[in-house]
């Protein structure tokens, strides 16, 4: 009986002496202050950089360009359907000024839907490739400050225009609070600006 207490007693003192250097050396192992966080405003970029403001302006220009153009193709077509009142339902002149009326119509319905397509897509391209850049230099940033983590950093902008645009903000807003973080946007603003 005395070996069983004294055998249970070694067991026990080994397991004690176990856990207490097993929990001794459980300590973490990362600091707490050795996780460096970032924060980018991606929303405060495109407002304020000027690369993208270079864009908007071109991209204007070419809007009212196109809306010039399309602007005096309907007046031509209204020229003409005016002259169409001169002329006699029916005969052979009628039929051949409408039918270039109608054919301009289509023409001038055809260059509209181009127009507002080829501005989507051009603004759409034109987004990716300026949020492609903020990505790159946003890591390329973060790699030389050593941050482990890059946050984006939307301002809310409230009371929101509609239910569903605040419902949309509630979703999409993902981070509520970035005291402490390092905000690199204006470095990221000025690197984009300079690849301009």
């Amino acid at each position: 009986m005395k070996i069983r207490v004294a055998i249970l007693g070694c067991l026990i003192g080994t397991i004690v002496l176990f856990v207490g250097y097993e929990g001794g050396s459980a300590e973490p192992k990362v600091e707490k202050d050795s996780l460096q966080i970032g924060v980018v405003s991606v929303r405060r970029i495109f407002q304020n950089s000027s690369r993208h403001a270079g864009y908007m302006e071109k991209a204007v220009a070419e809007r009212k360009s196109a809306e010039a153009e399309l602007d005096k193709l309907s007046k031509e077509i209204e020229a003409e359907k005016a002259g169409l009142k001169t002329l006699k339902q029916g005969s052979s002149d009628y039929l051949s000024q409408m039918k270039e009326v109608m054919t301009k119509q289509a023409g001038l319905q055809a260059k509209q839907d181009f127009y507002k397509r080829q501005m989507e897509l051009k603004d759409q391209q034109w987004t990716e490739q300026l949020y492609k850049d903020i990505l790159q230099q946003s890591s390329e940033i973060a790699k030389e400050k050593g941050l482990a983590l890059v946050f984006e950093k939307d301002e809310v902008e409230l009371p929101a225009a509609s239910a569903n645009e605040l419902m949309l903000t509630i979703r999409t807003h993902k981070l509520l609070y970035s005291d402490g973080c390092l905000d690199i946007t204006d470095e990221v603003m000025a690197r984009i600006d300079a690849k301009n």
